[in-house]
């Protein structure tokens, strides 16, 4: 059963998107590889685009025109606050840098674009009538978004400070990694989904898994500046990546077994990296 929502928690990251310097394109790369359907919201006269994606008529991400030429492709992940004037000023108190101020996109909602002290770029979002992304961790749909930083205690410490997140260091025979949480998260989709307890049980998740909202990562200095990253579910990995290849992406990390998951890693054709994942907890 693949539930639907309708808004999030202050603090949990509930969109992402891609700007792209050919939109129209990415549409077609994305909408042939995650069987999507892309709609542009933008009105006719509009210089840009803005591909709504859905799966079954429900939202799961969107593909729009880069608002800079030369910025590379990249995706994007917006944080779901309830009040965004406030956040912004929460940002830059704990040592980010607000790049773009608040500011309404038509009644769809209120966006600001930041960066942790780091440099790592994400984005505030205060719902209108645009409330996140309805199906999630559904095959073709978003999972996770995780942080790549060399500075964890840093980021640990700023996303706590704004968003009131906490972590757990887990080991899963890599690099040091952490769960990120919204303490309260699952109580909430608890509600809608009565059974979400049972199933963690079930899949021996790791204490307060319920509460996850992300990753974050150690990574050396040299493997570049600190990220945010996206991860789709897919039912087949290794023939995602097949097709991705053929539609013209390139791969970044093949296949692999990750405990109960296999994840291999993707640029799409304009560049943009983005993460696929099977999880299969037998």
């Amino acid at each position: 059963m693949v539930l639907t929502r309708d808004g999030y928690p202050n603090g949990v990251p509930c969109w992402v998107d891609t700007e792209q310097p050919d939109p129209t394109g990415a549409a077609a790369f994305y909408g042939e590889l995650f069987a999507w359907t892309l709609t542009d919201q933008m009105p006719p006269e509009a210089p840009g685009h803005y591909f709504a994606a859905t799966v079954d008529g429900h939202a799961v991400a969107a593909v729009g025109s880069a608002a800079d030429a030369a910025a590379p492709a990249a995706w994007h992940t917006y944080v779901w606050v309830d009040d965004i004037d406030a956040t912004a000023k929460q940002v830059e108190a704990a040592g980010g840098t607000v790049v773009m101020a608040p500011f309404d996109v038509f009644d769809a909602g209120r966006m600001a674009i930041c960066l942790d002290p780091s440099g790592a770029a994400f984005r505030l979002w205060q719902a209108g009538v645009h409330r996140g992304a309805q199906i999630v961790d559904a095959p073709n749909s978003w999972v996770f978004s995780d942080l790549d930083t060399d500075d964890p205690q840093m980021a640990l410490s700023f996303y706590g400070s704004v968003f009131g997140w906490e972590a757990d260091e887990l080991d899963f025979g890599g690099g040091r990694t952490w769960m990120l949480r919204q303490p309260g998260y699952g109580a909430t989709l608890a509600q809608a989904d009565p059974g979400l307890y049972d199933r963690l049980v079930e899949y021996k998740a790791p204490p307060h898994f319920e509460d996850a909202i992300g990753w974050l990562n150690q990574k050396d200095a040299s493997a570049g500046p600190a990220r945010w990253n996206i991860t789709f579910a897919v039912d087949d990995t290794d023939g995602i990546v097949e097709g991705a290849v053929g539609l013209g992406a390139t791969v970044v990390s093949p296949p692999m077994d990750v405990g109960p998951t296999r994840v291999a890693t993707l640029r799409d054709p304009q560049g943009a990296v983005f993460t696929v994942s099977k999880f299969d907890p037998h």
